[in-house]
């Protein structure tokens, strides 16, 4: 991509970007290509991350390691559904997952823990998501009712409404009274102790001069 283009990329994705500024974009931007690799950008071709690249990132910069929950976090990220995530998606999905007000990271984390999509975090899903990120304890007979008591305690904290299952009101009026519940059933955010260092990263090792790319 020529100077050019890069800028008039940057502009418009400046534009449209809550929480970034122009040189951060621009620094995204570059990152995005660098991981994408040399692609020829050609009409009706998609130039994106795709599942394995984009989870191999949540993994390596990010410390995830949960496979439902990293898959989940790409679909978050991948709002057309096309299989991989644009430099749009990237700019756009980068700006919540990183600077997110509580607001966007509720709305964002409830998405994520909605496995099925219908509006509702049921035990079903409550219990997948405990048993993969928990760790089994060796002298557990039966690890599987740990994990369901422990669904049956979240409801009694969580479920406002006592309808056995939590809507986003019941999860948004639980995580105001306690943040640390925000990520209640796995963790789908960047630990906020390396959260600074990662920003750091990225905006010093990838502004490169426009000609470059």
């Amino acid at each position: 991509m020529n100077g050019k283009k890069l800028q008039k990329l940057t502009d418009s994705l400046t534009k449209n970007c809550k929480h970034f500024n122009t040189y951060e974009v621009n620094c995204l931007v570059n990152l995005f290509y660098t991981l994408v690799g040399d692609v020829v950008e050609r009409p009706g071709t998609v130039i994106g991350l795709d599942r394995n690249a984009f989870r191999n990132i949540l993994h390596m910069t990010f410390g995830m390691t949960d496979d439902m929950i990293m898959d989940r976090v790409f679909r978050g990220f991948d709002k057309d559904n096309d299989g991989c995530v644009s430099v749009a998606e990237w700019i756009n999905g980068l700006s919540l997952f990183l600077r997110g007000s509580l607001e966007e990271k509720m709305k964002y984390c409830f998405e994520v823990f909605d496995l099925n999509g219908d509006g509702f975090i049921s035990k079903e899903e409550m219990f997948h998501m405990l048993k993969n990120s928990l760790l089994k304890q060796p002298s557990e007979e039966d690890p599987d009712e740990g994990i369901k008591d422990l669904v049956e305690i979240t409801l009694k904290k969580m479920d406002h409404d006592h309808d056995g299952k939590l809507s986003f009101a019941d999860y948004e009026q639980a995580v105001r009274e306690e943040t640390l519940l925000l990520e209640a059933f796995g963790p789908c955010l960047p630990d906020p102790k390396k959260l600074l260092y990662h920003l750091l990263l990225l905006f010093t090792l990838y502004l490169q001069p426009p000609s470059s790319l």
